[in-house]
């Protein structure tokens, strides 16, 4: 070692202890070890690097190569010796490396795209525009993850087809596969100076058999045709370091993720996972901590396959580098945090360790040493005084992520027919149902009717292969599992008519079937309730929130979910449909999550309400702000417009399948405000009742606007004032009493309860309003009979309570403003109580049974029951002293 090298030994000593390689290139180059010591406090910028390639005038092939090349000796050096020296970290590594791959690559590219005198330009046959390569970075460089003796995955793309302007014509194709072939030498051919990367470009359409570049019409008609699931996993990463990056993902983005939740990755890529292990164990590299079990690549295909699955829908999860798709997989609770925790540590071990391996002799290896010396090397670099040391944390790592990897690629159950209930459903056109008898079917005959009549469907036996085959695993547990519940033959039949629509739907048959476990929560779902079960019949996507317990448990958290819906919709751009679909599935997966822990009995009915009516609040909201956002010709930026909500909204006591009554306010001197206002308001109603292909968000009422059905769709505060005070009839101020600003702009809804609030303390005729009150209940009465059965109209029901209390409303709040709460019939009932205006029993009687009778409707729906009047009778006290308060306020029954 010469003197100069001596002088940078304390510097360079850890470095210089564990690398070979650069012992040997410091030898080679004394000036490099001086520079190296000089600047080891700083890293080796991507700026730096583009200087030092900057002034390339006057080079031709050979001198840019080696220029190339002494770039990358200096980058090692640096490299190397800060992290041996405790002084960097593996991101600054792995960016670094990645810089220096694109730096190169870029100088490169502009080197061999010089204008050549015999070829040309390349012009695309279409647009008549100059054609640019499009070098596209596959794996651990579009990831920005590069280890440091890495390959490059690379693919050549360019637009359009054609051919080049200059005397000798050639397509573009041929002129692209030129200058693609110059570039790899530039980068990849060794030289006395070495290289600067290794090129693999086997990730390009049709391999090494195809094309070095193509065009972007064969690359998307490949991927259509031609494309396999390895691809879509190989693609994830992939990223445009040249040339049209938008158009190139354009096209690919929808073959690596598609636009449902994708659980048939988990058979692709546990196949290609089976793969790897095959070639693993015959090559015999267990110690392979790459490819091994427990290695860097398992870690990847954790992430990787929740991006397939999930990443169509939610664009959050279409990031690149491993570590941040971890760490989004634990905010979303995909992942638990301590699992995300564990395998961030391992991979950092492993990416550390497998520098260290490359660092000893500028070698692409992952695999452990068997000499002593260099396992020494290594776990003296990593911070152990032994190598059993080292190899102990190792096992730990390695375990921890085989664990978490068999845990989330565990191989189902052999259902098939290794099942005790294989034989009923293969059975099934035998017409034998003893079995089914046995398990408890209390009519097995119709049972092993239906299971012979699916097995014989055209449906079914049309079916892909391998739907058909997850059919066959999923029916024998799922008989198991409905004979368990007390209404077996229900719970079955309604699990059957979800398979029957999702048949053809593999993602969802691979879900139930990856995830057996699943099948006891759907069973308890659809024996509990037939509207559950016809909603995710009608919403398969639903199927993927049995997944995670937690949430079907987990109190919403209103503002929170608000802006994840938020951010979901700004990454779809100006997609309208996809925006449409976007608020549909977030609203039906709320719905779902609160009316399973209504089942579940974990929510009062009032907090059920609540949450509905503060869903119903946000969907509003968001719909509102991105329908102003898409409008035409708007004169502002934000909206002087509000939402109010009537009825169950209005009164926060909203079902699972009620309607919004709604009516439209706005605030806005513009001229063209009315106009403005009136298009908003029907591209919102539109927004919220159009049937999508996810569904609908909800039914809309808007007659309770001033002048009913003939009147306008929109009213200004004024308007709707002048109205109240001159035009209204006393049923609209009873429909008042249970109003509230819901969405929109604050202001405007401020105005409306100050003018809701003046309406209300308006003093009154109270005889007049007596018989007006009473007037209009008969009426309902005419068209709604007081069935004893009918727990909204009984006499003493819902209807009666609420009209007792907007009477009381109506008549007393000039003097009670506390009656201008809209706080619930059941706490108004106490307040008025509280004035003396009621009996205190009377008003308890009636808060008790306005709650049981809004409970017994909300159980009717949600379990499919037919109400009778012997379900009414523990509460007839009730009924009798809301019977009697109503004979004391208006003198009848």
């Amino acid at each position: 070692m010469t003197d100069l090298m001596q002088s940078s030994k304390s510097l360079l000593a850890p470095a210089l202890a564990h690398s070979r390689y650069l012992q040997q290139l410091l030898l080679r180059h004394p000036h490099l070890a001086e520079e190296t010591a000089e600047q080891l406090a700083q890293p080796y910028t991507r700026q730096m690097m583009e200087e030092q390639l900057s002034q390339l005038s006057g080079m031709d092939d050979q001198a840019l190569k080696q220029r190339l090349r002494r770039l990358r000796q200096a980058v090692m050096a640096r490299l190397i010796s800060r992290e041996l020296a405790g002084l960097s970290d593996l991101t600054e590594v792995m960016h670094s490396i990645s810089d220096l791959a694109e730096v190169t690559l870029a100088t490169a590219l502009a080197w061999v795209s010089q204008p050549d005198a015999r070829y040309g330009q390349p012009i695309g046959e279409e647009s008549g525009q100059v054609q640019e390569l499009i070098i596209v970075g596959m794996g651990k460089l579009g990831g920005r993850e590069l280890n440091v003796s890495s390959d490059i995955d690379l693919i050549f793309i360019f637009p359009e087809d054609g051919q080049t302007t200059g005397p000798r014509k050639i397509s573009n194709s041929e002129y692209f596969a030129l200058i693609g072939k110059r570039l790899i030498n530039l980068i990849g051919e060794i030289t006395e100076d070495g290289f600067v990367f290794r090129v693999d470009m086997r990730l390009r359409p049709f391999g090494d058999v195809g094309p070095l570049a193509c065009s972007f019409a064969a690359l998307e008609s490949y991927l259509l045709t031609q494309g396999r699931e390895w691809e879509r996993y190989a693609w994830i990463k992939a990223r445009a370091l040249s040339g049209d990056e938008t158009g190139l993902m354009q096209m690919v983005t929808p073959f690596v993720y598609r636009k449902y939740l994708d659980y048939g990755a988990y058979h692709s890529m546990r196949e290609l996972h089976s793969q790897i292990r095959r070639e693993v164990a015959r090559k015999d590299k267990i110690d392979n901590i790459k490819l091994g079990p427990g290695g860097i690549r398992e870690i990847e295909f954790i992430g990787q396959v929740f991006q397939l699955i999930r990443g169509g829908r939610n664009k959050i999860l279409q990031l690149r580098p491993t570590v941040a798709i971890l760490d989004e997989l634990a905010q979303q609770g995909i992942l638990t945090h301590a699992a995300v925790a564990e395998l961030q540590e391992a991979y950092r071990f492993l990416r550390n360790t497998e520098h260290r391996l490359m660092y000893l002799d500028d070698a692409q290896t992952q695999m452990l040493p068997l000499n002593t010396e260099d396992q020494a090397r290594i776990a003296h670099s990593m911070g152990f005084a032994q190598w059993e040391q080292f190899r102990e944390q190792l096992t730990i790592h390695r375990s921890r992520v085989n664990q978490h990897f068999e845990h989330v690629f565990v191989l189902p159950p052999d259902e098939g027919e290794a099942h005790p209930q294989a034989a009923i459903w293969l059975s099934a056109q035998d017409g034998d149902s003893t079995d089914l008898a046995t398990l408890g079917f209390e009519n097995p005959d119709e049972i092993n009717r239906r299971l012979a009549a699916m097995q014989s469907s055209s449906r079914y036996q049309q079916m892909p292969d391998r739907c058909r085959k997850r059919i066959d695993s999923i029916l024998p547990p799922l008989i198991e599992v409905a004979a368990s519940f007390h209404n077996p033959d229900a719970t079955f039949t309604r699990i059957l008519d979800l398979l029957e629509a999702i048949s053809r739907r593999e993602s969802y048959l691979a879900l139930l079937a990856e995830h057996p476990r699943t099948l006891k929560r759907l069973a308890s779902l659809y024996s509990a309730s037939p509207w559950v079960s016809q909603y995710l019949t009608r919403h398969p996507i639903l199927l993927d929130e049995l997944l995670d317990f937690r949430l079907l448990e987990e109190q919403p958290d209103w503002p929170k979910l608000g802006k994840i819906l938020r951010q979901e919709l700004k990454d779809l751009d100006d997609d309208t449909e996809a925006k449409m679909d976007c608020l549909r599935h977030f609203q039906h997966a709320q719905v779902f999550r609160l009316v399973c822990q209504d089942l579940d009995g974990l929510l009062v009915l009032e907090t059920v309400s609540d949450h509905l009516s503060d869903l119903a609040d946000l969907m509003l909201t968001v719909t509102l702000e991105q329908v102003w956002q898409e409008l035409p010709n708007k004169h502002r930026s934000h909206p002087q417009f509000a939402v109010i909500g009537y009825g169950k909204l209005g009164g926060k006591e909203l079902g699972f399948a009620s309607d919004l009554d709604i009516v439209y306010l706005f605030d806005d001197d513009h001229p063209n405000a009315p106009e403005v206002y009136a298009k908003y308001a029907k591209r919102v109603v539109n927004w919220l009742t159009a049937l999508t292909p996810a569904g609908h968000l909800y039914d809309i009422d808007l007659r309770l606007r001033p002048n009913g059905t003939s009147g306008l769709l929109v009213s200004s505060i004024g308007a709707f004032a002048q109205y109240q005070r001159e035009s209204a009839w006393v049923w609209e101020h009873q429909a008042l009493t249970r109003a509230r600003y819901c969405a929109g702009d604050r202001i405007v809804g401020n105005a409306f309860e100050a003018i809701r609030e003046d309406i209300l303390r308006t003093p009154r005729d109270l005889a007049k309003l007596r018989e007006e009150v009473k007037t209009m209940r008969e009426r309902m009465l005419e068209t709604h009979p007081a069935h004893a059965e009918d727990v909204k109209h009984v006499r003493g029901g819902i209807v009666d309570i609420e009209f007792i209390m907007q009477y009381l409303i109506l008549a007393h709040a000039s003097a009670h403003q506390d009656f201008c709460l809209n706080s619930g019939n059941i706490a108004l009932l106490t307040t008025a109580a509280r004035q003396g205006l009621i009996p205190l029993e009377a008003a308890q009687l009636a808060a008790d049974g306005y709650r049981e009778l809004r409970r017994l409707q909300h159980s009717s729906r949600l379990n499919g029951t037919q109400l009778t009047s012997k379900m009414l009778t523990p509460i007839q006290p009730q009924l009798a002293a809301v019977r009697l308060l109503w004979k004391t306020l208006f003198g009848e029954d």
